[in-house]
């Protein structure tokens, strides 16, 4: 790294582990049909004799708050992806009705809405490790820029606040979708 790619390397760094908080923040079941829910978790059918991911093959709708249909384009692959979503760690019945999947989501309970707020936190703390591990290594990118005498004590002083603010803008991002996403599973 050189000294004018410290900060923006490391907060592209940072961004990947929100944007991969989000991901996982959206796989998690608030109690409401969500194509998501399904999508990104990569649900892969095996079908035409390989391994597919569920939005190269169906359509995801949510009809009724509760309830998620899944279209194939081709009504055939159809059981495949019904075994697909059940064999998933969804922990959903999909049923298939003629060249349809319907999935009912389940009414969270008090208890596995607690469970999931307990999860969701696990996810962002993982995220702002992330985040963490992104500033130690822009850190140590600045102290070797010092020790190779590519920088100034200025610099170096300057590269470290950049690097902290940038740190802080995404453990706050961090912050803020956990907070909504906890609001979200407690909704009833």
């Amino acid at each position: 790294m050189d000294s004018e790619s410290v900060t923006p390397e490391t907060d592209a760094a940072m961004q990947k582990a929100v944007d991969h908080l989000l991901q996982e923040f959206a796989s998690v079941s608030t109690g409401k049909a969500s194509p998501n829910l399904v999508e990104n978790l990569d649900v892969k059918v095996e079908s035409y004799g390989s391994s597919m991911k569920l939005q190269q093959l169906a359509v995801v709708n949510t009809p009724e708050p509760r309830l998620l249909v899944i279209s194939p384009f081709d009504p055939n692959i159809a059981p495949d992806i019904e075994r697909a979503v059940k064999d998933s760690k969804l922990g959903l019945n999909p049923a298939l009705d003629g060249t349809v999947i319907r999935i009912s989501i389940p009414e969270l309970s008090e208890d596995r809405r607690k469970d999931l707020v307990k999860v969701v936190k696990g996810m962002a703390e993982d995220a702002r490790v992330s985040v963490r591990g992104a500033r130690k290594t822009g850190m140590d990118a600045i102290k070797k820029l010092k020790a190779d005498n590519e920088i100034t004590e200025d610099d170096v002083t300057l590269m470290e606040k950049e690097v902290q603010e940038v740190t802080d803008k995404h453990v706050k991002a961090v912050d803020e979708h956990l907070k909504k996403k906890e609001a979200d599973i407690m909704q009833v």
